[in-house]
């Protein structure tokens, strides 16, 4: 699935691509914007989308450039209609390492929520209507995306980031595979309630469809993990019975997806 991509264009060597899914979207919104308000509606809709998955580029750019200062290549960020991912080679085991790239994304997120702030707090506040299809409107929205998306990153749900955090947390603790076996499993435990929930209580089917991806992504990450593990042991007591350990290159790691945004 993660083959059906457009590539955009490149930032900080980062190659930005879409999912081709994306333009049902984008063609999504625009439908409920023109049914609203005929065109004014459908470009203030479109416009919208469009300046929210710009902050999910901005929170995903949080991670990948505090990742490349600890030497992770980041050969892409993909968006998705269920948000963003951000592509490492490797994640570094050292948990402050993690933490800090971890923490990136919201804080980028927090930092746009400030700066808009000043401007917009009594539009989205105040108790008057806002006027449809105005520029007050779009930046209330905007501030409200992206202290919402700040937050519900911060879940502990692994591997979004709140999840990492937890997986770092008890990584100071436990052996990294063990750290990642708890988090993969909390996150996966509350994927599945937060699934539920979404898509029977609230009805809001791509938020439970986000949550399903969540925790196949838990998942696929602990077994890969662990695969990694196995492997260097198999390749350290290979190099212990046969040959110098120098001489011994363990194989290269798969690629890890960081997200969803």
């Amino acid at each position: 699935m993660l083959r059906w991509s457009i590539n955009l264009f490149r930032i900080f060597g980062i190659q930005l691509a879409v999912h081709a899914s994306f333009l049902l979207l984008i063609a999504y919104y625009a439908w409920l914007g023109w049914q609203a308000g005929r065109l004014p509606g459908l470009l203030w809709s479109v416009g919208l989308i469009l300046l929210f998955f710009g902050c999910v580029v901005l929170h995903e750019l949080g991670h990948s450039l505090i990742a490349m200062r600890y030497g992770v290549r980041v050969p892409r960020i993909l968006l998705m209609p269920i948000g963003g991912m951000a592509e490492f080679d490797r994640i570094p085991r050292q948990s402050s390492a993690e933490l800090l790239i971890t923490l990136a994304g919201p804080a980028v997120n927090f930092f746009i929520a400030a700066l808009l702030l000043p401007f917009f707090r009594q539009d989205l506040l105040g108790d008057q209507p806002l006027a449809a299809y105005s520029a007050a409107e779009l930046g209330a929205q905007l501030l409200l995306a992206n202290l919402i998306m700040g937050t519900f990153n911060l879940l502990p749900v692994f591997p979004m980031d709140g999840g990492r955090i937890l997986r770092a947390l008890l990584a100071m603790k436990l052996d990294y595979v063990r750290a990642t076996f708890w988090a993969a499993s909390i996150g996966k435990t509350l994927a599945l309630l937060f699934a539920l929930l979404a898509g029977l209580y609230y009805q809001h089917y791509l938020m439970a469809v986000l949550f399903v991806f969540i925790y196949t992504a838990a998942d696929a990450e602990y077994r890969m993990v662990l695969q990694r593990e196995q492997e260097s042991r198999y390749w350290a007591e290979m190099a212990r019975r046969v040959v110098a350990p120098e001489t011994v290159k363990p194989p290269q790691p798969p690629l890890i997806i960081h997200g969803p945004n």
